[in-house]
């Protein structure tokens, strides 16, 4: 059995949902990801084109986040589950959203990896009616504690109470490149190497071999042996936020911990300003 939460969906339990009224399912993908088979009935949509504000980078206001999802046709008092392919895409939207006072969200565990792993269904992306009218959002207060900024990273630096925890793959992490391994062009940066004083917990030490999170005891573990407790604030970071955003759910969501944020410019942004020192 993997982790569970009330905001934690399994695979098996997703499929029992399909086609009930009230449920959307939207897959969060790369932007410029083909047209490929995945859940029944699901819309899809780019995690940076749903996500972001248009003209600067950084996350849409909750009144064009309501709009965008209306026009995925979720809206109202719609419950909103999130498949991403990877997994880490459907948790930073989970975790933008959440910033944004979605009071209805749901993460598929695992994601589209774990759905086709496990044989489910698949099917074509779904085209479905615009919702009536956009689901309500207002940030809860205090929301935007979970969002840090490169500001609220150099205030941390040096705290012995405070956990910077990098999300990346371990060439990143070590200064090697600025992006992983896998990518054909090493780009995302001016500089390699990390924020000063981070521990290294890559997001895929979270998971199973299916993606979906470990059980609780073993997340538990694997996240104190990267000195993520509940006893400090916790800022993760990664390229370009959704690997960290992950980590963010893992520990905040499932394992309770109350003071996580991330770092949504992450290494995009700490690695190319003029001045902020790094690490190797």
């Amino acid at each position: 059995m993997t982790a569970a939460g009330p905001r934690l969906l399994d695979p098996a339990r997703l499929q029992a949902r399909l086609g009930q009224p009230g449920t959307v399912v939207l897959e969060v993908v790369a932007d410029d990801a083909p047209p490929t088979t995945g859940i029944p009935g699901a819309a899809r949509a780019g995690w940076q084109a749903l996500l972001w504000d248009e003209r600067a980078r950084a996350l849409a206001a909750p009144d064009a986040l309501a709009d965008r999802l209306a026009a995925l046709g979720a809206g109202g008092d719609d419950v909103l589950v999130l498949a991403g392919d990877p997994v880490q895409f459907g948790a930073y939207a989970f975790w933008a959203l959440a910033q944004a006072g979605h009071p209805r969200l749901l993460l598929l565990d695992g994601g589209i990896e774990a759905w086709r792993a496990e044989g489910r269904p698949l099917a074509p992306p779904a085209h479905p009616r615009a919702a009536d009218r956009p689901v309500t959002l207002e940030p809860r207060a205090g929301a935007a504690g979970a969002v840090a900024g490169r500001d609220d990273v150099r205030t941390l630096l040096g705290d012995p109470d405070a956990l910077l925890l990098d999300a990346r793959s371990p060439e990143e992490y070590r200064g090697e490149r600025v992006s992983p391994a896998d990518f054909p062009v090493d780009h995302g940066a001016v500089r390699a190497g990390r924020i000063p004083g981070a521990r290294h917990l890559p997001h895929r030490a979270l998971l199973d071999g299916r993606g979906r999170f470990l059980p609780a005891a073993r997340l538990r573990t694997v996240a104190a042996d990267a000195g993520a407790t509940a006893a400090g604030p916790v800022v993760a970071y990664c390229r370009l936020g959704h690997r960290a955003s992950l980590a963010w759910f893992a520990l905040h969501e499932l394992l309770g911990i109350p003071d996580v944020r991330v770092y949504d410019g992450s290494w995009t942004e700490w690695g190319s300003v003029v001045g902020v020192p790094i690490e190797r």
